[in-house]
């Protein structure tokens, strides 16, 4: 048997702007090859019940190791590098022993009856994704009054790849089901999908299935696309962090079934009836999703066949726009990084100080007024 810390080294939390309800993930680094990797680990209370059987919670680490396991065509879905047990009872692990077992799902499903009835806890290894990717992260207000929402142009690009992912899956009779902000990852060109916990593989009949994904649809439109588009959420708020347990999951949005945009007039119409369409459930297939969206993304210049080519053009130079407007807005927070770092040095006088804090309330006020998330 292994120890932890012969496998792993082990690092702050890196999700504590959206802490899970079953588990914690640190930073951590497998000794094995260096590789840098997210590790997720089953919070202790979630492992076994009083009769010291594995709970479901526990189970669900299997299915999501199972899960990425079946999606790892598409790379739009986080990696899985490897699953197993390990003793540590500390929130933290920091020792004890553990049992690696790579991408051997079926041995990870075998010990779940000899390590959590021991109280060992289950963890995944897996694709670390940048915090500033995450769409919660970057759009969640940090002041009273603030919103923000994704360019048209980058939702539209992130709506059809997230249809891709579904492509993959229900190809394969999975549905995500679980769709809300802090699992999407977005750098402004590519798209990943994490958390793959609460989602199934249908292995009853054609209906069942054609049900879950005429839910995994409405989902999407009304858990993720709807705070991209319009900065709020469809509980008609400010965005946080959605409930996380699989009685959340099921109920989140069952009853949401209109979508309110007069916060977001300047939304084209297309794009709200598009939208506004998922959630009144009219989509029961990605054939039906896609070709929707199709109709209202021909008004941006996607080539779809029916768009012109003076609307091409203004898309490309668009695109370009935006990616410009990215790279200055990291810049920007590069900048105010280097004047935080010289306002902290000691001895460099009134003057200079009141100057530097002067351009750092300039750089926050035009990150506060950013453009894109």
């Amino acid at each position: 048997m292994a120890l932890l810390n012969d496998l792993y080294q082990i690092g702050n939390t890196i999700d504590t702007f959206a802490p899970g309800h079953y588990a914690r993930v640190y930073e951590a680094v497998d000794k094995r090859d260096g590789r840098q990797v997210a590790f997720k680990v089953m919070r202790l209370e979630h492992v076994v019940d009083g009769d010291a059987q594995p709970r479901m919670e526990a189970r669900a680490f299997i299915n999501e190791a199972d899960l990425l396991t079946r999606m790892a065509v598409s790379p739009n879905v986080v990696r899985l590098y490897d699953c197993g047990y390990l003793s540590a009872r500390d929130e933290n692990p920091r020792g004890g022993e553990i049992e690696s077992y790579g991408l051997n799902v079926e041995l990870f499903r075998q010990g779940i009856f000899r390590y959590a009835g021991r109280g060992w806890r289950p963890y995944l290894a897996l694709e670390p994704l940048p915090r500033a990717d995450s769409l919660l992260y970057v759009m969640k207000p940090n002041t009273h009054g603030a919103r923000w929402r994704l360019p048209t142009e980058e939702g539209i690009d992130l709506a059809y790849q997230f249809a891709e992912v579904l492509a993959h899956a229900h190809r394969q009779r999975i549905v995500y089901l679980d769709h809300k902000l802090e699992h999407v990852y977005w750098n402004g060109r590519h798209l990943k999908v994490i958390d793959w916990n609460s989602s199934r593989l249908i292995e009853s009949g054609g209906q069942a299935l054609a049900q879950q994904i005429g839910n995994d649809l409405h989902n999407l439109c009304v858990g993720v696309l709807y705070p991209v588009f319009t900065g709020l959420s469809p509980q008609k708020g400010a965005l946080v962090a959605q409930p996380a347990d699989q009685a959340g999951v099921e109920s989140r949005y069952k009853d949401i079934t209109q979508l309110d945009f007069a916060v977001e007039p300047t939304l084209s119409k297309g794009i709200q009836q598009w939208l506004q369409q998922g959630a009144q459930r009219a989509y029961s297939s990605l054939d039906q999703f896609r070709a929707a969206l199709g109709r209202a993304a021909s008004a941006f210049g996607w080539e779809i066949g029916f768009s012109s080519p003076a609307l091409r053009a203004a898309r490309t130079d668009m695109r370009d726009g935006l990616a410009k407007l990215r790279q200055g807005q990291e810049a920007l927070r590069e900048a105010r990084d280097l004047l935080r770092d010289a306002v902290t040095i000691e001895d460099i006088g009134e003057d200079l100080e009141a100057e530097l804090r002067r351009l750092l309330g300039k750089i926050n006020e035009m990150l506060q007024y950013r453009v894109i998330p």
